[in-house]
């Protein structure tokens, strides 16, 4: 992953955002609209896309087109930065592989102590039963 090429095939679109502020939120355009085509993306490799397609597959519109829209601030410039952050940090969930996970056996200590609490059910469910008269 190129960050630097990514960067630069981001387009971004201001809008006018929605909500309160009055007059300056009916003049000013200050959500931002971050959009991202995946498919022809030169910053990712074939198989990062695929993870992306995979992974990012509900965020995705039909032209496999992924949009991010941000208007936490009122201030068009500070959305820009965010919307970018919050790409960015979407991009590197998706892209990483989890570990796989080693498989280990129960230590002695803890079959032990598994066996001593079946010994002490069994005990008490014997315990519960009609003493025999020999």
């Amino acid at each position: 992953m190129d960050n630097s090429s990514i960067l630069q095939e981001l387009q971004f679109k201001a809008i006018r955002s929605s909500g309160p502020g009055g007059q300056h939120a009916n003049k000013v355009s200050s959500k931002v609209e971050l959009v991202f085509d995946i498919a022809h993306s030169k910053g990712l490799s074939e198989a990062e896309k695929n993870r992306l397609f995979f992974k990012l597959k509900s965020k995705l519109s039909k032209e496999n087109v992924l949009t991010l829209q941000c208007d936490e601030s009122r201030s068009q410039h500070k959305n820009k930065d965010l919307v970018i952050k919050r790409f960015f940090e979407l991009l590197k969930r998706a892209l990483l592989v989890p570990k796989k996970r080693k498989r280990t056996k129960p230590s002695k200590g803890a079959i032990e102590k598994r066996l001593q609490a079946k010994k002490r059910a069994a005990l008490k469910k014997v315990n519960r039963s009609k003493p025999r008269l020999d």
